[in-house]
C-alpha cells in the first residue's frame, strides 16, 4: 500500500476561514467507528497513528466549497469515510489498521456504504451520484495501472461535490470511462479549476 495520493495536494481550493481545524474530521471519523463498535471499532489504528491528520485532502475540498450550505462538519465527516473506505482498499489508511487485507476490503465498503447513507439523508442526490462515481472512476485507474489518474479523479470529484460538476468534468469522467489517454489531463484542469 502507498501514502495518500492527495494528501497536500496543490488542489485544496479551501476558503480562507471556512475548514474545521486540521484533524477534526478524521479524530470525528475514528469517534464514530469507535460508537459503531464491532468488527470497526477491532480495526481502529492506535491514536499514535493521528499524526497524520489530514488537512488538505478530499474532504476539506469538498466542504469548503459554496454546495455544502452550512453543513462543512457534516460532509468532511462522510466524505472522510469514503475516501478512508477507498484507502483500505488501494492505498495506507489513516484511521484503521485491518491485521488482513481482506478484512480491509470489508471494513472499505463499510466506510464506503457509512458514507454514502450520512450522504442521503442530507438529501444530496447530485453528490450521491457524483461520489459513486469518484468510487468507480477511481477503480477502474488502478485497474488499469493509473494510481495518479485515481488521485485527479479524487480531487475533480471533490470540488464537485463542493462546487457543482461541469461539463468539463463529465467529458473528463468519460474519458476515464473510455481509459483515454487524456482523461489524466482533463482531471487535472478539473481539480485546479
Amino acid at each position: 500500500m502507498s501514502e495518500d495520493p492527495v494528501q497536500g495536494s496543490a488542489m485544496d481550493g479551501r476558503a480562507p476561514g471556512n475548514a474545521a481545524p486540521p484533524g477534526s474530521s478524521l479524530k470525528r471519523l475514528r469517534e464514530l467507528l469507535f460508537e459503531e463498535g464491532g468488527l470497526m471499532r477491532s480495526l481502529l489504528a492506535d491514536r499514535s497513528s493521528d499524526a497524520s491528520e489530514e488537512s488538505g485532502g478530499p474532504a476539506q475540498i469538498a466542504a469548503s466549497g459554496p454546495r455544502v450550505d452550512g453543513r462543512a462538519a457534516d460532509y468532511e465527516l462522510l466524505i472522510e469515510a469514503i475516501y478512508e473506505g477507498y484507502l483500505l482498499h488501494y492505498h495506507a489508511p489513516r484511521v484503521m489498521r485491518p491485521p488482513e487485507d481482506d478484512l480491509g476490503l470489508l471494513a472499505g465498503d463499510r466506510l464506503y456504504a457509512l458514507g454514502l447513507a450520512r450522504l442521503v439523508k442530507l438529501g444530496d442526490v447530485e453528490a450521491v451520484a457524483e461520489l459513486a462515481d469518484v468510487i468507480t472512476l477511481s477503480a477502474l485507474a488502478h485497474g488499469s495501472g493509473r494510481p495518479e489518474l485515481a488521485a485527479a479523479v479524487w480531487a475533480a470529484g471533490a470540488r464537485a461535490v463542493g462546487w457543482g460538476a461541469s461539463p468539463l468534468h463529465e467529458r473528463a469522467k468519460a474519458l476515464t470511462r473510455a481509459g483515454s489517454p487524456e482523461a489524466l489531463e482533463a482531471m487535472l484542469a478539473v481539480a485546479s479549476a
